[in-house]
């Protein structure tokens, strides 16, 4: 009986059933409608990120460090939201709720990856912007383009060595309750805690490991826009003064934007249990799909070389 209990859990370990994404829990008769606007966000967010892609690609004046630094982030971005955003469309118009365990554990992955790419990509263009407008006559001589390979190597590198040991934590855990996720996607410790089995490590781990690299990152950003602030307001040209502001708000903005959401819903997963379950996976869903859709809008709008490559793009008799 023994040696059958452990052949059951053996396989339930590694061979277990799909799992069954349920959506927004308590607004399932709404899906429909709700992934109206989702749908469209999702396109905004792929024509943006696409559009920027392009135009960094071709165009050889936007092969500058602060522009790699912002194809990468489209790219995180793309990744984030076609990670999720397509399921979740399936679970609301198809009723595709099934995600086998490796579709489960590629999903959380990918998720956690891309969220933790943006953080370390939003610290290197924090440095950018701090040599560009600090040490301006240092600018081309410390970030140089293998500096910049370099740079941008280790921030994937990083994401990867932090993320990775999050499938292992879940694909060691017993499955042998219930296989239904309240949620529109898989994520670390929502799978987590479906396992008949201790999941402190997965608990402690998904919650310091990412979050203190995250921690560290913010405060590194803050120090280098003090740095920048303190530079700007000394600036003597107030076209000057107004470009670096203009730069600097853009960043900020997308600062806000990915930080925000995310944090929220790291929090809420550890301490916020008074929290309504359908305002946390509304909040969840809302973080996968709008970031990657203002991103590109934002820098777009505030960043002159891009918006006037757009309009080019787009008009190219009117730019003549």
């Amino acid at each position: 009986m023994t040696i059958n209990m452990l052949v059951t859990l053996n396989s339930t370990n590694f061979n277990p059933d799909p799992f069954i994404l349920v959506g927004i829990p308590g607004l399932e008769q709404f899906h429909i409608w709700i992934g109206i606007p989702f749908f469209a966000v999702y396109l905004v967010a792929l024509a943006g990120n696409g559009i920027l892609l392009y135009l960094i690609t071709v165009d050889h004046s936007l092969h500058e460090p602060m522009f790699f630094f912002l194809s990468m982030l489209a790219s995180a971005d793309l990744i984030l939201s076609t990670t999720c955003v397509p399921k979740t469309l399936g679970i609301f118009w198809l009723k595709a709720q099934e995600i086998t365990f490796a579709g489960c554990l590629t999903q959380l992955f990918f998720l956690h990856f891309s969220f933790s790419l943006d953080s370390a990509i939003l610290l290197g263009m924090a440095f950018d912007r701090y040599m560009a407008i600090c040490s301006p006559l240092r600018y081309t001589s410390v970030l140089t383009p293998s500096t910049v390979v370099k740079i941008m190597v280790g921030i994937v590198g990083r994401s990867f060595s932090v993320i990775l040991p999050v499938v292992f934590l879940v694909k060691r855990l017993p499955f042998c309750r219930t296989r239904i996720i309240p949620h529109t996607y898989c994520e670390h410790i929502g799978v987590a805690r479906l396992a008949c089995a201790d999941i402190s490590i997965n608990i402690w781990y998904g919650f310091a490991v990412p979050v203190m690299t995250v921690i560290s990152d913010l405060i590194f950003i803050g120090i280098s826009y003090t740095l920048i602030l303190h530079a700007v307001f000394h600036l003597p040209s107030r076209d000057a003064l107004q470009k670096a502001l203009s730069t600097c708000g853009s960043h900020v903005s997308v600062i806000l934007i990915v930080y925000t959401p995310a944090m929220f819903s790291v929090l809420a997963h550890r301490f916020g249990h008074s929290i309504s379950h359908t305002f946390h996976i509304m909040f969840a869903n809302l973080y996968v799909a709008i970031p990657p859709a203002l991103n590109p809008i934002i820098y777009g709008v505030k960043t002159k070389q891009i918006r006037d490559k757009v309009i080019f793009l787009f008009f190219p008799k009117d730019m003549q």
